[in-house]
């Protein structure tokens, strides 16, 4: 830790995310990306060609999974990327385009109620039916995709509301989305709930089905798959929020290959909808159960005789019943590659990342196209890309660049030290593969060490595996690591070695995984004085000493902190060390998990940094409606430098887990008017994190 801290208190803004409507497109159907070469400069226009004509992310998205796979005459499922991007607002345009032969990637932009209720639109292949943002609802109907259907997306909806009534409803065969024979299909991010039957059925031999990254909620039969005998089916279920589901979650029957891993299944005590079961495996069903979490479900996992079923890695808590297994399955990975997260860490993830988001389908965060659209650069260690490193990619950007620039890095493994400095704003980093795993930025750098040229040492902002000098940048799906061997260089004074550091303002870190022991993620101001916001979501954060710090405005939301032993095997240490200045905000942890394998009572969550000893700072750390482990102690705040933590500003709200506490001089609580001036928009104020 070195460097200082800001000024300036924020208004809280309560305005909803805003909502980018498609533009339309050219008479190609294409939404043009980076037309302006010259933003890269003239040598620069070959490089670039590639992906001046890209459509958003959220449009050329394929699956994973089963989804994925080579077969029946598909190779994978990235339904109507080939197509115009078209949005619809009414149900005669829904249906218009859904049922078309052409391939079309449909966007809605509002609520459609269904005329009348309980209307499946019959939807052909090579679709992309996707919600804008958060706004697209089908209301009292859904989807039914027939024999034959294939490459379909049905991504980034709520799907809702076509219930009668009738809980056990016999008469009405309403669902979300219904395949009887189709193939090659991928639901994704939706929210799904109250229907009058199934919330998704995959019916007579429809295969190569992903379904990720949904809230399936307050419904009856939710999730039914199989009802024929020629056990043709194979299926991937992952990253799911089953809550307040009574059955079917998922009912799979007959199915050649049914992978299920990394869904949180939760039945909250004292509601009036009680499981009867969660997952279960049917006839000849071959079923791949993995780190899952079960929260008080009954019966949580079922089998029949004639099935099979492995478990490995699963979490159950407050269950009841039956949890069975038996027999031998598959290895997915013989069909495709995944990574799964810890079971313990599900929770946490599935409930940040689950349901419908703000950046799918949507072209600009400010709710009007860009006039200058985003120019992509891609970095490959195989030579594949434009770049092979992402330093290169970086420097390729021109100083000041008025519009943003989008560095896609391929799977890999790449050590560098990457800076983007302050003249190159609107940068945004991405790994393009599956997982955060897959593209890795890693560097061993520390403090102490002598730099290169001999001009001295690094220093701790200057040990940064990744800095980020510019506003407006934003950081997606990667790992950046430092991974300096503290054991091995007992004898080097200073042992500070950061993953990633941020000195600029509306720094987006999303998805990442962020790794180091000590100072590990250094979130700064480009000046003392300065305001420097920095959004952290649905992120891993990992380190043991002081390894989330700085005078940074930080908001950490969603994400999973893991605490890890020193390098000698002890376990001792501080996630939070803040400098911030008077009358700027601190650090503010919220709706996250505090976890590692370290010993019970051995972390403080923080202790308050004068850097050099300066008395103007006010250091500030809020943790709040955060799961906390019991590696927390119990007197969670210390000292540091000589300054009483006491004196500055360390808090807590509504946390749980074993490592939570009680109010007491040791112990600040927020009060509830407290707490509704520290909530994520007070820390933003104006800046509305969107992903570009």
């Amino acid at each position: 830790m070195t460097e200082q801290h800001s000024k300036a208190r924020h208004r809280r803004s309560r305005t909803a995310l805003a909502v980018g409507v498609p533009l339309a497109l050219t008479a190609s159907g294409v939404l043009a990306y980076g037309t302006d070469l010259g933003l890269l400069g003239s040598g620069a226009q070959q490089r670039a060609s590639a992906a001046t004509a890209a459509a958003p992310a959220w449009a050329t998205a394929a699956a994973d999974g089963f989804a994925s796979v080579n077969s029946l005459g598909q190779n994978g499922t990235y339904g109507g990327r080939d197509g115009q991007i078209v949005t619809v607002r009414t149900q005669a345009d829904l249906e218009k385009y859904a049922t078309a032969t052409e391939p079309y990637v449909i966007v809605v932009a509002g609520t459609i109620n269904m005329n009348p209720v309980g209307k499946e639109i019959k939807v052909q292949s090579d679709k992309t039916i996707v919600g804008s943002g958060t706004s697209g609802h089908i209301v009292g109907g859904g989807f039914f995709l027939g024999s034959g259907v294939h490459n379909v997306i049905i991504r980034n909806l709520t799907i809702r509301d076509s219930y009668q009534g009738v809980w056990n409803d016999k008469d009405h065969d309403f669902d979300a989305v219904q395949m009887d024979g189709a193939h090659h299909v991928w639901i994704d991010h939706n929210d799904l709930r109250h229907m009058a039957d199934g919330l998704i059925d995959v019916r007579k031999d429809s295969t190569n089905v992903t379904v990720s990254w949904n809230k399936l909620s307050q419904n009856n039969k939710t999730f039914g798959i199989g009802w024929t005998d020629n056990v043709k089916t194979d299926i991937t279920v992952h990253h799911n929020w089953f809550r307040e589901t009574e059955q079917r979650n998922p009912s799979t029957d007959n199915a050649a290959h049914a992978h299920l891993y990394n869904n949180f299944l939760e039945d909250v005590a004292g509601t009036d909808i009680k499981s009867s079961y969660g997952n279960y495996s049917r006839g000849k069903t071959a079923m791949v159960l993995e780190n899952s979490y079960f929260q008080g479900m009954t019966n949580p996992v079922i089998k029949d005789s004639t099935a099979t079923l492995v478990q490995r890695g699963n979490v159950f808590s407050g269950t009841s019943g039956r949890n069975e297994s038996g027999g031998s399955a598959f290895d997915p990975r013989s069909y495709y590659s995944y990574s799964a997260d810890a079971a313990a860490n599900v929770p946490s993830v599935v409930k940040s990342g689950a349901g419908p988001r703000s950046s799918i389908g949507t072209t600009a965060s400010s709710g009007t196209v860009s006039t200058k659209a985003a120019t992509t650069l891609t970095v490959a260690k195989d030579g594949s890309g434009q770049y092979s490193t992402v330093q290169a990619a970086v420097n390729a950007v021109p100083a000041n660049n008025p519009s943003r620039v989008v560095i896609q890095v391929k799977p890999g493994t790449y050590r560098e030290a990457v800076t983007i400095p302050a003249n190159k704003p609107h940068v945004t980093v991405v790994g393009t593969g599956a997982s955060r795993k897959d593209t890795v930025i890693v560097e061993g750098h520390a403090a102490g060490m002598t730099k290169p040229d001999g001009s001295g040492t690094y220093g701790t902002p200057g040990s940064a595996t990744l800095s980020v000098k510019a506003d407006d940048t934003q950081l997606r799906n990667l790992s950046v690591t430092n991974d300096f061997n503290e054991g091995a260089n007992q004898s080097l004074s200073g042992h500070q070695a950061v993953a990633l550091l941020t000195q600029a303002d509306k720094v987006f870190l999303d998805s990442l995984i962020v790794t180091g022991d000590q100072d590990t993620l250094e979130m700064e101001t480009a000046a003392k004085g300065a305001l420097g916001r920095v959004y952290v979501k649905n992120s891993y954060i990992l380190g043991n000493v002081d390894f989330i710090f700085g005078r940074g405005t930080a908001v950490i939301d969603r994400s999973v902190i893991t605490l890890r032993k020193r390098w000698d095997g002890t376990s001792a240490g501080y996630v939070t060390a803040p400098s911030t200045e008077a009358n700027r905000k601190g650090i503010l942890i919220t709706n996250s998990t505090v976890n590692g394998d370290v010993s019970n009572g051995s972390f403080f969550l923080g202790r308050n940094w004068h850097p050099g000893g300066d008395t103007t700072v006010d250091p500030q750390t809020t943790v709040r409606e955060t799961n906390l482990s019991a590696a927390i102690k119990s007197t969670p705040w210390s000292d540091m430098g000589g300054f009483p933590w006491k004196d500055d500003r360390f808090a807590e709200y509504r946390n749980t887990g074993a490592g939570a506490g009680s109010a007491s001089s040791n112990r600040p609580q927020l009060t509830d008017a407290q707490a509704a001036g520290q909530e994520v928009a007070d820390w933003l104020g104006n800046w509305t994190p969107t992903a570009s």
